[in-house]
């Protein structure tokens, strides 16, 4: 018998999901923030918000001056350059724009004067802790993952001194020059210790293994992670796949931890753009099926910045369960296709995915990311839940708390989980 579904119903529904997805506490899986005991790599502010690579790629479309004369400015300056250009001269429409905004209105700021003199000087006189809680509570996000580079100098020396960390943060570890630029990062191994040549001896892989090994322990890593290339192919006889296939992959097994992947990056597509100045281009999805294949005992995290793969890749993680695909990412972080992938990802693999991290560069991002994401998720799980229930299968509220509460980290944490479990298991080959 066909199920009915009132207007009535309908209306409690989608103000029974919304607030339960404005509300519950999500783990931000990727990030690249910092624990506040890292001084000045942890970016917030305004003129941090108004500086982000994203806005500045945007900017200099209106800029008429030189790039080398914009880099010589100080961020102040900078800053007020892209204030005047992005939302004074013209109205700040674009996603990035809009979420400084966003950000601003959701931390009591009145943006309706446009004075930036008067927004600075709100954020003075905040100390980091405090601030980080300010801005955790506004996202209502409980816990945020760090990217964690041991080939970064002023982050190495942090980690290297010791600190008294923060538990709101945990840590992953970005290895992309030990796979991406080898030969520039052999030297380095070699310089802390680590008895490495350039040849990918028996020897030298050891160490490298070894080098991961110290890493991960140190920083407590939740994965380990890098961003591919689109020329990216496995398996192949080149340094970076030779590595993750006889290095990073064991690694991975042994120590129980997910390897992510973020395929996609064009690196330097406009050099004189600096951190703006990467783009995208689709990636070949058979290299990474080969890699879920061949490595069934491995867990990966995956999220693509291509349009065009994201399709691939949720018909690729039906296929293979060690794939856990999470958020959108970079130039697929706007509403149209986060609307676009989530819709996707929920028709073709439920509620086994992570559907959103904030891939926060300056800590005030979390707010207005978090916001919008949240909202798009809201509507499409209200459709979703609305398709089932003219059937008759109408969700409880216990039932959508914990959808979202899925969604919003307990199935990442469960796909971690399922690692260890498999490398404490001992039924894998090292």
């Amino acid at each position: 018998m066909k199920g009915t579904f009132t207007v009535r119903q309908s209306t409690a529904l989608r103000t029974l999901v919304e607030k339960t997805v404005a509300n519950t506490p999500v783990y931000d899986i990727h990030t690249h923030l910092y624990d506040p005991a890292f001084g000045d790599l942890l970016l917030y502010g305004i003129d941090d918000l108004l500086v982000y690579h994203y806005l500045v790629a945007e900017a200099f479309r209106y800029f008429d001056i030189p790039y080398e004369k914009f880099w010589a400015l100080t961020k102040e300056q900078q800053a007020a350059m892209i204030w005047d250009a992005l939302f004074i001269q013209h109205s700040p429409i674009s996603e990035a724009c809009r979420g400084v905004l966003t950000t601003l209105n959701l931390l009591g700021l009145d943006v309706k004067k446009r004075d930036l003199p008067k927004l600075r000087k709100w954020f003075v006189g905040w100390k980091p802790t405090d601030y980080v809680t300010r801005c955790m509570d506004l996202a209502k996000v409980e816990r945020i993952c760090m990217t964690n580079s041991p080939f970064d100098d002023q982050e190495r020396a942090v980690w290297d001194k010791g600190f008294r960390r923060d538990e709101r943060f945990t840590a992953a570890l970005r290895i992309d020059p030990l796979l991406v630029a080898w030969l520039e990062s052999a030297p380095r191994l070699k310089a802390w210790g680590y008895n490495v040549t350039t040849e990918l001896t028996e020897r030298t892989l050891s160490e490298v293994r070894r080098f991961l090994g110290d890493w991960a322990k140190r920083i407590d890593a939740q994965y380990v992670m890098v961003s591919l290339p689109p020329t990216f192919e496995y398996p192949s006889e080149n340094y970076c796949s030779l590595l993750i296939e006889r290095v990073v992959l064991p690694f991975c097994r042994e120590a129980g931890l997910p390897f992510a992947m973020m395929p996609g990056v064009k690196r330097g597509v406009n050099p004189q753009l600096r951190l703006a100045g990467d783009g995208v281009a689709r990636c070949n999805v058979a290299a990474y099926e080969n890699i879920f294949s061949a490595h069934p005992d491995n867990t990966f995290l995956v999220t693509a910045l291509p349009r065009e793969n994201q399709y691939e890749f949720c018909v690729a993680a039906r296929k293979f369960r060690n794939l856990h695909l999470f958020g959108c990412w970079w130039f697929t972080n706007i509403p149209f296709l986060i609307e676009e992938m989530t819709r996707m990802r929920f028709e073709l693999l439920g509620l086994t995915i992570t559907p959103q991290h904030s891939d926060a560069r300056v800590l005030d991002q979390i707010i207005y990311k978090w916001d919008h994401s949240r909202r798009i998720i809201a509507k499409v799980l209200v459709n979703k839940y609305t398709d089932i229930a003219v059937t008759g299968w109408v969700p409880s509220k216990q039932e959508i708390e914990r959808d979202v509460k899925t969604l919003f980290g307990g199935g990442f944490d469960e796909f971690l989980s399922a690692g260890k479990r498999i490398a404490s298991s001992g039924d894998v080959t090292i």
